[in-house]
């Protein structure tokens, strides 16, 4: 079987609106790349090829230097569609499964990625992973990568849940802490800093003094 791992990267400066109350946009775009930089640290001392589809330069250049494909798109649809065009480009060149992670788990790790193959069944199956509330899917891995439609977004994990289904897949859900926890909003901040790593996320939201900034609010 032959795995590739998907990093769907948005252009910096367009990512993570949803923290616009507590971050201005140039402190979105560097906690954008800075979450890159962590997850990309840790696929780094993997020996699976990693792919990336983005439309950021800077994101580009960084995946090249790293050895990393780049499949570039000049416009953004959605995640799912970026997501699901790879994929079947992906399927179309030999590629046997696809594991989709997202570009803004900070504290994911090596061994957590093997958890993930390590779990994989054969043809078809999907090896989920909830985010923290259920509500998301912070890694997915689909054997053949195009076995169902990508839904990412509001309710993800139970969409992806039924569209596994329909698919006659085979099905395991794994619980990850480190996968659980993305960084889309001001409460996921505050998740995060409460458990202390040697990340450089946690090193840029000290120096940006957001647990003091998230303090104040909710004080106010």
């Amino acid at each position: 079987m032959s795995t590739s791992i998907l990093v769907p990267v948005k252009e910096h400066k367009n990512a993570k609106s949803r923290m616009s109350t507590m971050l201005d946009s140039d402190e979105r775009a560097l906690l954008a790349k800075t979450m890159f930089e962590d997850v990309a640290g840790t696929l780094a001392s993997l020996s699976s090829p990693v792919v990336i589809v983005t439309n950021s330069q800077e994101a580009a250049q960084q995946a090249r230097k790293l050895g990393w494909r780049v499949l570039w798109e000049t416009y953004q649809v959605s995640e799912s569609a970026s997501v699901d065009a790879a994929s079947a480009q992906l399927r179309q060149e030999g590629i046997t499964s696809v594991l989709r992670l997202p570009a803004d788990l900070p504290l994911v790790t090596s061994a957590d990625i093997e958890q993930i193959f390590a779990d994989a069944m054969p043809a078809p199956s999907a090896v989920l992973v909830p985010s923290g509330d259920r509500m998301g899917t912070n890694a997915l891995l689909r054997t053949p990568p195009d076995l169902f439609s990508s839904r990412f977004g509001h309710n993800s994990f139970v969409l992806h849940m039924q569209e596994a289904r329909r698919s006659k897949a085979q099905i395991r859900v794994t619980e990850n802490p480190n996968i659980a926890l993305d960084l889309d909003d001001t409460s996921d901040l505050r998740r995060f800093l409460e458990r202390p790593s040697n990340t450089r996320t946690y090193q840029l939201l000290q120096k940006l003094a957001i647990r003091e900034r998230l303090d104040q609010r909710g004080s106010s």
